[in-house]
């Protein structure tokens, strides 16, 4: 595996630095391109990172520039990673017919079925190949949590509930809790991995939760006016299965908010709060 990075943005921000960097994925068979909010206390020591899981049809640019977390991130010391969704550059057959399957939409899964097999294998991506470059090559000290929405949601919940004891904290906005339920989920499902619904498990926070496997405090912030609530996020679907196994759950509900960024802006401070406790317990 190559270690470099090649840096192709820099933006100066509450005395941090938001950069973006491309380098080729021998996990995902393409060129990838990420971005990443540096402290400005990185310039004297190394600091926790918060990854960022973004949604469909977002890449690393959605949340750097709508979210508003840098001036906060910079108060706290927290460096904010946020990777593509989705493998880059390929043109597979039906790679950029819909919004919701293929460009995109890669589900932070490893997909088991041709033509998707050799490139959409973002789990892997994310919790091996990623990490171990930018621990390389960048000044974090190896303390992580995890966030994300909807889509992004859905895979910060699941790579925390598949790994214990490697994020200090996990958090969503509007996840995909139960996707083996849901048209969006399906569809993935069914494209990437077959119709094998015991691999799709292995994707699914719902049916995660029920297998106890983690015990790790699931904090969640969903909007009462999101579109997606009822069909495709099934917030009541995760906090029913919660409660049956007595897996702990901090869940809002926000009157008049919907799906959009304008949702993640107004809470994402107390988001960045809430893991800086852990981030820096014991520190």
């Amino acid at each position: 595996m190559t270690n470099s990075l090649t840096e192709i943005a820099a933006n100066k921000s509450f005395d941090g630095w938001h950069k973006r960097y491309k380098h080729y994925s021998n996990c995902l068979n393409c060129e990838m391109i990420f971005a990443v909010y540096l402290p400005p206390q990185a310039e004297i020591q190394k600091v926790p990172a918060l990854w960022w899981l973004s949604g469909l049809t977002c890449t690393d640019e959605n949340f750097m520039q709508k979210a508003g977390a840098q001036r906060i991130a910079a108060e706290l010391g927290i460096a904010i990673i946020c990777p593509d969704t989705s493998p880059r550059g390929l043109d597979l057959p039906g790679e950029h017919d819909s919004y919701d399957f293929g460009s995109g939409a890669g589900f932070y899964l490893n997909a088991t079925r041709d033509p998707w097999k050799n490139h959409y294998r973002m789990f892997d991506y994310l919790t091996r190949e990623l990490p171990d470059l930018v621990q390389a090559n960048l000044p974090l000290n190896g303390r992580e949590a995890i966030s994300g929405h909807s889509m992004g949601g859905h895979g910060a919940l699941v790579l925390a509930l598949r790994q214990p004891d490697r994020y200090t904290s996990v958090s969503a906005f509007s996840p995909i809790t139960n996707p083996g339920n849901c048209p969006w989920g399906e569809k993935a499902f069914t494209g990437y991995l077959g119709t094998d619904r015991n691999l799709w498990a292995q994707y699914d926070a719902c049916k995660l939760v029920a297998s106890r496997q983690s015990q790790q405090e699931l904090f969640i912030d969903q909007g009462e006016a999101d579109n997606f609530k009822n069909d495709q996020l099934k917030p009541e679907q995760l906090q029913s299965i919660c409660n049956e196994v007595g897996h702990p759950l901090i869940y809002r509900s926000h009157p008049g908010y919907d799906h959009s960024y304008f949702f993640i802006a107004s809470f994402i401070e107390d988001h960045l709060r809430y893991h800086a406790k852990y981030l820096f317990a014991d520190s």
